[in-house]
């Protein structure tokens, strides 16, 4: 618990620390954020605000896990390994977007590969990790399950599924960060529960990064994470959840995330569905992902941020009373 404690107290102040300086730098570097125009008319007055922010999310986990030491137990360089490997794909895909002036930065293609890549390695790697294997906690279930072939496709799919989920999460200033730092929170209790040292020190380490980023990127936001940072908190919340075997579990606390990813599924499909049927193609949100559909229909920023943070919240404690009759 000491070091839980540690590890939060140093990525929260080197996170905060690295934002006093670099947002002055990216502002100068004029690494600014484009707003796409068919987004919300009136997130076109947030163009311009220094983005990568991310930047900071990762110097705060990574050094906060060295000053404590413990970046040197291979269980933790693993962690930092998979953490640094998905950040480096929001960080491609940043700088396409502002140096390359491509907005859109990497492909959808481009994305999935590198994303498909981790996430094969990943589940081969705690397939046939002794400490992992392919068990799985099952929530309110008194016995872990063996998952045997079928874990790799379904971790596969929970990689690519999370990490794409929080990046759409990422849309409005504060929403990300709030979300992020109630799941690494329930992780921080869950890696203690289960007696997980290097899952409660990597989730300290990203709670006190979201905590220290969150002062700058609240409503309204003065830098934006970017792919840099949402494709690194993604990676670190199924990462978390593979070597504790609670990937099941993202299910109940990361409920938002799973909301936001389904509402962009169900849009684009329901749309090239109707399509094809009348000629036309319907949606059934105003816009997504669906915290756009409530920006859409009245409600502001703060608003729903609150109430995300405050459904997440819910949905961990239930998440964590199910691992207290599960483990």
């Amino acid at each position: 618990m000491k070091t839980v404690a540690v590890v939060f107290i140093i990525s929260f102040a080197v996170t905060v620390g690295m934002l006093i300086w670099l947002i002055p730098v990216l502002r100068r570097a004029c690494f600014q954020q484009s707003i796409l125009e068919e987004g919300p008319r009136w997130h076109l007055s947030k163009s311009g605000t220094p983005t990568m922010g991310g930047i900071a999310i990762v110097s705060g986990v990574i050094i906060a896990l060295i000053i404590g030491s413990l970046v040197f137990q291979f269980s933790v360089l693993l962690l930092c390994g998979v953490f640094i490997y998905f950040s480096l794909i929001g960080f491609v895909d940043d700088y396409i977007k502002i140096v390359k002036k491509r907005n859109l930065g990497l492909n959808r293609i481009q994305k999935l590969i590198l994303q498909f890549i981790g996430a094969v390695a990943l589940a081969i790697y705690a397939a046939n990790d002794v400490t992992i294997g392919t068990v799985l906690y099952v929530p309110f279930y008194h016995a872990a399950v063996d998952f045997h072939w079928l874990y790799y496709p379904f971790t596969v799919f929970a990689v690519l599924g999370v990490v794409n989920a929080v990046n759409f999460t990422d849309g409005l200033d504060g929403l990300a960060s709030s979300v992020s730092a109630v799941v690494f929170l329930f992780f921080v209790f869950a890696a203690i529960k289960i007696g997980h040292s290097a899952g409660g020190a990597m989730s300290a380490a990203c709670l006190g990064a979201c905590v220290g980023f969150l002062i700058f990127n609240h409503y309204p936001a003065k830098i934006f994470m970017g792919d840099t940072g949402a494709m690194a908190l993604g990676g670190a919340v199924i990462l978390l959840a593979v070597v504790m075997r609670l990937q099941i579990f993202i299910l109940l606390t990361g409920a938002i995330y799973v909301l936001e990813a389904l509402s962009v599924v169900l849009q684009i499909n329901y749309f090239k569905y109707t399509r094809i049927k009348t000629g036309t193609g319907k949606r059934i949100f105003k816009m997504a992902p669906i915290h756009h559909h409530f920006e859409m229909s009245g409600m502001s920023e703060n608003h729903i941020v609150a109430l995300f943070t405050l459904i997440t919240i819910i949905t961990s404690v239930v998440a964590f009373i199910a691992l207290l009759v599960t483990v």
